[in-house]
């Protein structure tokens, strides 16, 4: 019997589902308590949301923003990483099933239980989308949208038909919430400085890059003048923008867009999804076994002190709760998740008396392009060069590990400073060949399921998952 099995026998044990940013917060607040702590999630790995689009716009590798999560615990002696996919959660018997990836069954037994599994896209009802729109949540999807993004550069060089090749140079993302901005600004950035001189046959500069919204501005939770601003500096990096606009209809070749003036066919290649969020699957079991109310998003309503109704056993953290109306970014998962776990320590000392979960408002930020971003944070609507400085320093600042820090740094200013190059752009001739396929949309959708940060899109997303 391991030495975690034999103090597992004479202490409470916390499972913590999902190592996101609301999961790993709460493991570490219970890095001195006397408690045997299992974090279990379907990747092995820690991913800060925040920078993923950099991995699809091939400025960072996916190293530096996915450490290792058993890494990350190493030095917590109470805590234990499992890399399993959770399907079902008792809670009558306080009792979690997983299945390893042999298949084998997994059954973890806890005294309190937390459950960060984040979210993923909502289509709105439209899941048929998922097949030609992907979205991005995971390491997969970033890796994925970066081979598609490359590939469509890789096949207008090599086409002879004007019409094709307008179709490969077309790329459109739907949603203009913060990681929509983030992604067009990227590939406007990729077509009009940084790919221009490495093709012959095409002037990547003519590119048409769309970015579509169906709400009347682009970042609809910021402040007006955040918005007007993000609105004029991507129209000029090229990016064409159109809000009160909805996609309605889609398949490999197109996007059909409905807006002010009727319905519109857009022939393009490469589309991105960029709206809509939707809870994990696991918030309608928790739902399910504690007869909680979800809202339209899936998300669980929990208690102020972040349990589940009839059982203060059972919390539910991050993009998959919903709690005093919080945004689903970062912020609030690291909130709660580190507030459960000193709940919890607070519960085996004696103490019931416990305030109800408050929120602290660091602000949001968003960045546009290079040296360009918008903020709004302590009091202050800040944009352009000084809120891109705000913005990097806060998202360096939250990494995990000072060499991730000083990779990311360096990467920064290797990819965006000195050679305006991409680093990370990678991809094999199996890789184009399957993004350029009709039946691409026929491919298994990568995204995570249950346990990860975000589990698949087709499923019934903000940028930062908990």
């Amino acid at each position: 019997m391991s030495e975690l099995e034999t103090r597992a026998a004479d202490r409470p044990r916390v499972v913590v589902v999902g190592g996101g940013f609301g999961g790993l917060n709460a493991v570490r607040a219970l890095e001195h308590a006397a408690v045997d702590v299992t974090v279990v999630d379907r990747t092995n790995h820690h991913l800060f949301q925040p920078l993923l689009y950099q991995v699809a716009a091939g400025i960072l590798p996916p190293g530096l923003i996915a450490p290792a999560l058993r890494s990350v615990i190493k030095k917590q002696r109470n805590a234990r990483a499992l890399l399993a996919d959770v399907h079902t959660l008792d809670l009558e018997r306080r009792m979690v099933h997983a299945e390893g990836p042999d298949g084998r069954p997994v059954d973890l037994p806890y005294d309190f239980l937390v459950v960060a599994a984040g979210a993923t896209h909502s289509y709105f009802g439209r899941d048929d989308f998922a097949q030609f729109a992907p979205g991005m949540k995971t390491i997969e999807d970033a890796r994925y949208l970066r081979d598609r993004i490359l590939s469509a550069f890789e096949m207008a060089e090599l086409s002879t038909d004007p019409e094709e090749r307008a179709e490969w140079l077309t790329f459109v993302v739907i949603g203009a919430g913060p990681t929509g901005v983030e992604l067009v600004g990227q590939v406007a950035e990729l077509a009009h400085t940084v790919l221009p001189r490495d093709y012959r046959s095409i002037d990547t500069r003519e590119a048409r890059i769309m970015l579509l919204e169906g709400a009347p501005s682009v970042l609809p939770p910021f402040a007006p003048k955040l918005q007007a601003y993000t609105h004029r500096r991507l129209e000029k990096m090229g990016v064409e923008i159109r809000t009160g606009a909805l996609a309605v209809g889609m398949d490999d070749r197109s996007v059909t867009v409905k807006g002010a003036d009727g319905e519109e066919t857009i022939r393009t290649r490469t589309r991105i999804w960029a709206a809509g969020v939707a809870a994990s699957p696991l918030a309608g079991l928790l739902a399910e076994g504690s007869g909680a109310e979800t809202d339209r998003a899936g998300r669980i309503v929990v208690n102020p002190d972040c349990s589940l109704p009839g059982h203060p056993e059972v919390f539910a953290v991050g993009d998959m709760v919903s709690l005093n109306k919080l945004p689903g970014i970062a912020q609030p998962a690291m909130q709660e998740g580190k507030y459960v776990g000193k709940l919890i320590k607070s519960r085996l000392a004696g103490d019931e008396h416990i305030e109800p979960f408050k929120y602290f408002d660091k602000g949001s930020m968003a960045t546009i392009g290079y040296k360009s971003a918008v903020a709004d944070a302590f009091g202050m609507k800040v944009t352009g060069f000084l809120a891109y400085l705000m913005w990097g320093f806060i998202h360096v600042l939250y990494l995990i590990g000072w060499g991730n820090r000083l990779g990311t740094l360096y990467t920064w200013l290797r990819a965006l400073v000195f050679t305006k190059n991409r680093g990370h752009r990678i991809i094999t001739f199996e890789q184009a060949n399957e993004q350029t396929q009709d039946h691409v949309a026929e491919r298994r959708n990568p995204s995570a399921p249950a346990t990860a940060d975000a589990p698949p899109p087709g499923q019934p997303v903000r940028q930062e998952a908990g």
